[in-house]
């Protein structure tokens, strides 16, 4: 008797055994084509923004100074430059994170570090807060209950 192993021979690939289909990866480039031409267009033609919160009237509007760091600790000085709240590093994290975009929004077009932003209340209660410096502008209560009362607390206060 002969000692011989039998070994599975080896499976060669017909042109049907594709991994991913090619009609699938057609239809990803198309749809990937389609989405680039659609922004082009709306890019090149100006078209207006659709997605953005409606602009009421300002009901309240408060100039603050925000500085923060990198432990989450926050400070907001009002106009006048005296202290509205001094958050602890475990407290002020989304106040310090407003803070790091707006110091780089203003570092990308060479404003000034130290000017004010406007905290602003509009009308329907929609609190947002602008920097005057950049144009940039964040509505507030995209980021939940909790930094939304934040920063109310921060209007409402003396």
């Amino acid at each position: 008797m002969s000692d011989t192993q039998t070994h599975p021979s080896p499976r060669i690939r017909s042109s049907n055994d594709e991994l991913v289909p090619r009609v699938l990866i057609r239809a990803v480039l198309a749809l990937l084509l389609a989405v680039t031409s659609l922004v082009a267009i709306a890019v090149l033609t100006d078209r207006p923004l659709e997605g953005t919160p409606p602009q009421g009237e300002v009901l309240m509007e408060r100039a603050i100074f925000i500085s923060g760091n990198a432990t989450g600790a926050a400070l907001v000085l009002d106009a006048n430059g005296s202290v509205i709240t001094d958050f602890p590093a475990d407290k002020g994290g989304f106040v310090a994170g407003i803070e790091r975009v707006i110091d780089r929004e203003r570092m990308k077009i060479g404003a000034e570090a130290s000017a004010p932003v406007l905290l602003r209340l509009r009308e329907g209660n929609r609190l947002s807060i602008y920097d005057p410096e950049t144009d940039w502008s964040a509505e507030l209560m995209g980021f939940g209950a909790d930094n939304l009362r934040t920063f109310a607390r921060l209007l409402d206060q003396p």
